[in-house]
């Protein structure tokens, strides 16, 4: 269990998350904030899909991402913003189903550098599979103007 630096942690990654407006155009909402994880979930619509019918792959990799810096960024100091440095994810299985869950868990919280996880489940109905596995670096970025979340 992970310790929040921010009493306020979870308002402050909501606030965050309602910022980033590319979440707002492919639908996807926060439903679960709690120090060091979050989860990140998206109904499944053609407008967010490949020509096969699965979700793009690159939506895959934004909920993915967005989960592991939301679940870092909730251990973050109040006024730090947090920026993704590298990820690699995994696609596992085609993202087919009623609506994607990305949970997103911090692995290690460094003072500059945090190692998180996310595992991408497809849903549908009682189904579960997980389609998509990511590791990522989130830098924390304090004193930068123009950079808080």
């Amino acid at each position: 269990m992970h310790k929040p630096q921010d009493p306020d942690f979870e308002a402050r990654v909501r606030r965050s998350f309602g910022k980033q407006s590319v979440m707002e155009t492919i639908g996807a909402r926060m439903t679960e904030v709690a120090p060091g994880e979050t989860t990140i979930a998206l109904l499944v619509a053609p407008h967010i899909c490949q020509q096969h019918g699965f979700v793009h792959a690159g939506i895959v990799s934004t909920i993915a991402d967005s989960a592991c810096g939301y679940a870092a960024l909730s251990l973050m100091p109040a006024g730090a913003g947090v920026l993704t440095a590298e990820f690699k994810i995994n696609l596992l299985a085609p993202a087919a189903g009623d609506r994607l869950e990305a949970h997103g868990r911090v692995v290690r919280a460094g003072r500059m550098l945090t190692v998180a996880q996310a595992e991408v489940e497809a849903i549908d109905g009682e189904r579960r599979k997980t389609v998509a596995v990511m590791t990522a670096t989130l830098v924390t970025l304090e004193g930068r103007e123009g950079i808080a979340d």
